[in-house]
């Protein structure tokens, strides 16, 4: 899945979902939906597509903290803003390359990329 401008015009640089950021992706909102709600689960998807808009149209804004603590050369970080999630991702040259979708309660060292 990449990322388009309304009316379909290629953003900055797409972002690519990975087939593990969209079951992430899946999960946190049928999460937030079945204990929170449906209200609750809208604004979710909502602020996923605003932190996914915020790295298309600049990229390195993420943080290479969580990347360097776990020797993880050029992995970037970004929280959705209203939630404790944070997407994983890589800049590639064309693209955005999203790996997971995390929530900040677990154990980061622990996750699979």
């Amino acid at each position: 899945m990449t990322g388009l401008h309304e009316g379909g015009a290629p953003r900055t640089k797409p972002y690519v979902l990975r087939p593990q950021a969209r079951e992430d992706r899946r999960s946190e909102v049928h999460y937030y939906r079945q204990e929170a709600g449906t209200a609750v689960a809208d604004k979710l998807v909502k602020a996923m597509a605003k932190a996914l808009q915020d790295l298309e149209r600049n990229p390195s804004i993420g943080s290479p903290t969580l990347g360097r603590l776990l020797g993880i050369d050029e992995l970037r970080t970004w929280r959705l803003q209203g939630f404790p999630l944070t997407f994983w991702y890589f800049e590639r040259a064309d693209h955005i390359e999203v790996i997971r979708l995390v929530g900040q309660r677990q154990d980061q060292g622990d996750v699979e990329v």
